[in-house]
């Protein structure tokens, strides 16, 4: 039986087809460099999982979802000997970038795997990082990897974008649907491709907070208190202005997280979580 043609890939085409190519792996890392929106996002991402781990004294440590392997750079340089850490990521492409970020004899194992079907024995870690990864797969699904893998009272770090922030609902329901637009009128008047506005489609599912908690606790996981990071009342476009001449997030990262009143201005959130 012949499977049938649809003009509009599947989410989980869209998924594996993002970070396929070294090219596009590249780019992914360079976004984490520079002074822009994406370099900030990623920034104080980081520092809100600094602040979580900062209570772990070391163990195994797996990063799953890891991309171009920023965070494990990121660990192997600020917790020397803390952590064994695991790479592992469904793109091929990105553990091989995370090879090249590393140094050989820094001992960090290395694995090509999706986060629904780990290829790791049950209680392998004390320290599970799911960082960007849970708006691509099945949640549900890989929480119960997730706490599978995980040691009783060993630590899980989820990261999640926010949909319910300003910053996402205006660029998700407003800058890039006329992004869109755009170039599909560029594309009637004959612009070239290469000038073309557009954006692409990512397969992204954020959940909210109380739905990411709920699911944890369903998966054997018991959830700590929600962190806001990137807090920012901007939105798209106005958000690329604002960064060129605000720079005082890299020196200043505290400013970006909240965890009170201010949490909704997050455009991404973190729940860190303990295996049952």
């Amino acid at each position: 039986m012949s499977i049938p043609v649809t003009s509009r890939p599947v989410r989980e085409e869209l998924v594996r087809v993002q970070y396929a190519e070294p090219a596009l792996v590249a780019g992914y890392a360079d976004d984490h460099a520079g002074w822009g929106p994406t370099a900030r996002y990623h920034h104080s991402r980081r520092y809100a999982i600094d602040q979580v781990l900062a209570g772990c004294r070391g163990g195994d440590l797996l990063d799953v979802g890891c991309g171009p392997g920023m965070m494990v750079r990121h660990l192997l340089d600020t917790r020397p000997g803390d952590f064994r850490i695991t790479a592992c990521d469904q793109s091929p492409a990105m553990i091989d970038a995370v090879a090249a970020r590393v140094d050989a004899g820094a001992g960090v194992k290395l694995a090509v795997g999706d986060i629904q079907e780990m290829p790791f024995a049950d209680r392998e870690f004390d320290v599970v990082l799911a960082m960007g990864v849970l708006e691509y797969a099945d949640a549900a699904q890989a929480l119960h990897e997730v706490a599978r893998v995980t040691r009783p009272g060993g630590l899980v770090v989820t990261t999640m974008l926010n949909p319910k922030s300003p910053y996402r609902l205006f660029e998700w329901g407003v800058f890039w649907p006329a992004r869109r637009t755009l170039g599909a009128l560029e594309r009637v008047v004959g612009v070239p491709p290469s000038r073309r506005h557009g954006a692409r489609r990512t397969g992204i599912v954020a959940l909210t907070p109380r739905r990411l908690r709920e699911l944890l606790w369903r998966a054997g996981l018991q959830p700590g208190a929600v962190i806001a990071y990137d807090v920012t009342a901007s939105v798209p476009p106005v958000d690329r202005l604002v960064r060129r001449r605000d720079r005082s997030w890299r020196e200043r990262p505290e400013t970006t997280i909240a965890r009170g009143p201010k949490r909704w201005l997050g455009t991404g959130y973190l729940v860190a979580a303990q295996r049952l």
